[in-house]
């Protein structure tokens, strides 16, 4: 008796449920979807194994999405999704939703509330707090990390020369950490010396668990994640990391009391003559009101966030590039023509001046930004319907999945060699951008990312460094 009555609260709450939902079907529907789509489980078969499988699970129906109109409907077990590549479409979504979508609870797991992840209700004041901090005038002033820690990447690279073949992801992580640590935190991690770091260790293997969680479904309930070997691991990695943030940021609340108490002479208006021995860390803490402001709980949010996000992020958008430079050796030679012209026989380090006259350099960042997006995918709640200029309508309740790669190789947008690596589609008398979202490698909108110019110049130097110094090839 017990057994057919659960069966049959089982069946009613399934009808209620699709009752519920019955507009959102019927709104799915009216848009295409993959012949991958399977009953009740709709595409998540097709989002298991490795990360580049997903990638590339991803990829395959961003391509559907443009023979689509610019749009592809998945279902992900009972959550819908809209894959979206219609630039047209892309602005209005990047404008109106605003939240992120619930597959980012995995990170704030890890990095609580920090600008990128953060609910609009919290992202709102911290942006305006943010902001400031990555002004053109302070990220020039972290121009001398950044051709610093190029030269100590270079001499790295340069003792593994005898070597028939470099892997070079490792090399890049520790550069960008520590790039990204100098400027964020005002400390030095030398993970470029010392591949065994702690917190490098623990920003690598805490990443390695949140994508895994993100793409295995089983994984992603709390109370089922606590009987894995990951959620220990998952534990450890976390506290560790937010332990090293809380000791620094402890440590600079008393540096900055130190100073107040010997009175020492600190513009307190923001010159910036300040901002040149000044991190992001200073910077937030006198922005947001200095012993009044950020609380040591949102210091650690925010400085966890720049670390995860400068480091991860751009050491993929260097090795992208890198590798586009040994599969196209000409366009590396045309590149080493333009450092030799600007450099001469000259090994000194790198200024800022010198970036205004790599116009090569600086079409092939682009270029190699539009292939391979540091953030290739974004996923964005659809919390009220929207009408899209296109027509169609995405239901509240689903998400909108906006892909960036499918964006930047549309022919629609990008013409037919849209596959091909060619900086010289920048050049001022070929690049005609035929709307504004077909290339937005940082995303665009009101959450768009404000380190654009931070990740420019670090991958900038980077880049020139290693082919004034280095060839580059594949194995």
């Amino acid at each position: 008796m017990f057994l057919c009555l659960l069966c049959l609260s089982v069946v009613l709450g399934m009808v209620l449920f699709k009752l519920k939902r019955r507009r959102l079907y019927r709104l799915a529907s009216k848009i295409p979807g993959s012949d991958d789509e399977l009953p009740f489980i709709g595409l998540a078969h097709k989002f298991t194994g490795t990360t580049e499988d997903i990638l590339n699970s991803l990829q395959k129906y961003s391509y559907e999405a443009m023979k689509n109109n610019g749009i592809l409907r998945g279902w992900l077990g009972h959550i819908l999704y809209f894959i979206v590549v219609d630039p047209v479409d892309v602005e209005v979504i990047l404008k109106t939703s605003l939240e992120k979508d619930d597959l980012h609870r995995f990170i704030r797991n890890v990095i609580g509330n920090g600008l990128i992840f953060a609910p609009v209700s919290i992202w709102r004041r911290r942006r305006k707090i943010t902001v400031p901090a990555f002004s053109p005038k302070i990220v020039d002033t972290f121009m001398e990390v950044f051709a610093e820690q190029s030269e100590k990447l270079v001499s790295v690279l340069a003792a593994c020369a005898g070597n028939d073949y470099i892997a070079m992801e490792p090399y890049l992580c520790r550069y960008t950490l520590d790039s990204v640590c100098e400027t964020t935190m005002g400390i030095t991690t030398n993970a470029q010396n010392n591949p065994n770091a702690p917190y490098l260790k623990a920003l690598k293997n805490i990443l390695n668990l949140v994508c895994e969680r993100i793409f295995h479904l089983w994984l992603q309930p709390d109370w089922l994640y606590k009987f894995f070997s990951q959620s220990k691991s998952h534990q450890k990695y976390t506290k560790e990391m937010q332990g090293f943030v809380d000791e620094v940021i402890q440590n600079k609340r008393r540096e900055i009391k130190k100073e107040k108490d010997l009175k020492s002479e600190v513009d307190r208006n923001f010159g910036l003559s300040n901002y040149k021995t000044q991190s992001f860390l200073d910077l937030l803490i006198e922005f947001s009101g200095g012993e009044n402001g950020y609380t040591d709980l949102e210091l650690r949010e925010e400085i966890l966030t720049l670390t995860i996000a400068g480091t991860d992020t751009t050491g993929v958008s260097i090795g992208y590039t890198l590798k586009l430079l040994a599969m196209y050796p000409k366009v590396q030679d045309k590149l080493y023509q333009e450092l030799l012209d600007v450099f001469g026989t000259s090994d000194r380090r790198i200024v800022k001046e010198d970036l205004s006259k790599l116009k090569y350099l600086e079409r092939i960042v682009k270029e190699s930004l539009r292939l391979y997006p540091p953030g290739p995918f974004i996923i964005r709640k659809v919390l009220e319907d929207i009408s899209l200029p296109s027509g169609r309508v995405f239901p509240a309740g689903s998400g909108a999945a906006v892909s960036i790669w499918g964006l930047h190789r549309d022919p629609k947008y990008w013409g037919p060699d849209a596959e091909v690596f060619d900086p010289d589609r920048f050049l001022p008398e070929r690049f005609n951008l035929k709307h504004a979202c077909s290339y937005i490698p940082f995303s665009s909108g009101p959450r768009n990312c404000i380190g654009t110019m931070f990740a420019d110049i670090s991958i900038s130097v980077s880049e020139a460094k290693e082919r004034w110094v280095c060839v580059v090839k594949l194995r």
